[in-house]
């Protein structure tokens, strides 16, 4: 029931957010601002965390990750092995009353390796891939843009460890990449992947980078209407003339994009801190190769709301939205029958028993941004119909209730 529901929405979005994401999950009801850079997920908006992190977890399954949860809380001993202890300017340090000092994980290289020495230890423990998904603190020097950079967050984050390099290419290159692809599709999302600066790993690491309005990044596309392939470079690699690694073409479109993914062949930097080594199959020792596969999904949901919306509000895609249909009861009509028939078939429904005027209703529905708007009045009752219209069309239905259950269903 809307009425008993922990949220409500605005007038008028909030005038110290800059971002529309902020702008519009702030005024919908999806969030809180804690404080710069701090948000509180309230239900609408966990529900929404919960689908993309769903879709996350369901793929991440499906390439053999094994899900974990490792600590948030990290001893300082760890990140002095792998000296980012001071090398990081964004780590969150705390101090214990015993004078005990913490990392708050902004990433987890320094847990999860020092555990996986209980467990690898020979060729037969290889491959090997785990994943968590778990909030995060980065010390921001400015955080901006709503949920695109926060200093808290969630995110998914996976691991793989592996003999030699060969092996790593292959996992990275033919499973881990066609999986964020088939996350960001199934969002209803086009992610380019984008070639960035490899550090100390390798030539290249891998972004996944979504075009929007307000982004943050500057990407070059190689340009599909030219004969291109969609491959990009972000703008710190990118020089002009430069040969498309994948197509060898060199025509690029410049385009502003927020990062949605991040990946990185970490090959045996991190082994290497913490004595990670196995047992090759001639006996000799070698160390074990890894890789690290990041994504933001309370990062996501801010791309979602950038990508998806009108002058109205939000439009959620259907695998993302917090509800199926928006129910909404006019002049004193009851929707309480069609609204238990819905959540018997299995259909998610905020039901709007609020006594305010149609149009506050309405405007909250598309502010919202539910994929169905379903209407009870005593108009459409006396015909026994409903009023049924989709979020992102303009036309308005009026069918029965066998018609508005092909609708839905059809579109699952």
């Amino acid at each position: 029931m809307q009425s008993k529901l922990f949220a409500k929405t605005r007038k008028e979005a909030p005038k110290d957010e800059t971002a529309v994401n902020a702008q519009l999950l702030i005024q919908a009801g999806f969030v809180n601002k804690d404080s710069a850079g701090v948000y509180t997920f309230l239900p609408l908006g966990l529900r929404v965390l919960s689908k993309i992190e769903n879709i996350v977890r369901e793929e991440m399954n499906a390439i053999g990750g094994q899900e974990m949860l490792m600590s948030a809380l990290q001893p300082k001993e760890n990140w002095q092995a792998t000296t980012r202890w001071e090398g990081l300017d964004i780590l969150f340090k705390v101090i214990s009353r015993h004078g005990s000092e913490y990392a708050l994980g902004p990433t987890h290289e320094e847990i999860v390796t020092p555990a996986a020495l209980n467990i690898i230890s020979s060729y037969k423990d290889l491959p090997l891939a785990v994943y968590q998904i778990q909030t995060k603190f980065r010390d921001e020097p400015r955080a901006k843009s709503g949920l695109l950079r926060t200093r808290e967050f969630r995110m998914k984050d996976l691991y793989s460890f592996h003999k030699d390099e060969k092996d790593l290419d292959k996992y990275y290159n033919k499973i881990a990449i066609p999986a964020y692809q088939k996350i960001y599709k199934r969002m209803g999302l086009e992610a380019f992947l984008t070639e960035a600066d490899g550090g100390t790993f390798s030539k290249f690491s891998h972004e996944f980078q979504v075009e929007i309005e307000n982004g943050e990044d500057i990407i070059y596309i190689c340009n599909p209407p030219a004969g291109g392939c969609g491959l990009a470079k972000n703008k710190e690699i990118f020089k002009d003339n430069d040969e498309c690694t994948n197509c060898g073409k060199t025509e690029w479109r410049e385009a502003n994009a927020s990062e949605v993914g991040n990946i990185f062949p970490l090959k045996n930097k991190y082994s290497k801190s913490f004595n990670l080594i196995y047992t090759a199959e001639d006996g000799t020792k070698k160390d074990v190769i890894m890789g690290c596969y990041g994504m933001g999904t309370s990062r996501l949901m801010g791309v979602l709301a950038e990508r998806f919306h009108d002058q109205d509000g939000i439009i959620w895609p259907e695998s993302v939205a917090p509800f199926k249909v928006h129910l909404i009861e006019l002049n004193n009509a009851s929707a309480k029958n069609i609204y238990e028939d819905l959540i018997k078939h299995g259909v998610e429904v905020l039901y709007d028993d609020r006594e305010l005027s149609p149009g506050e209703k309405f405007a909250d529905a598309d502010l919202i941004g539910i994929p169905y708007r379903v209407v009870v009045s005593e108009k459409t009752a006396e015909q026994n119909k409903f009023e049924v219209k989709k979020r992102d069309e303009d036309k308005i239905k009026l069918v029965d209730k066998e018609e508005l259950f092909r609708i839905i269903r059809m579109n699952s």
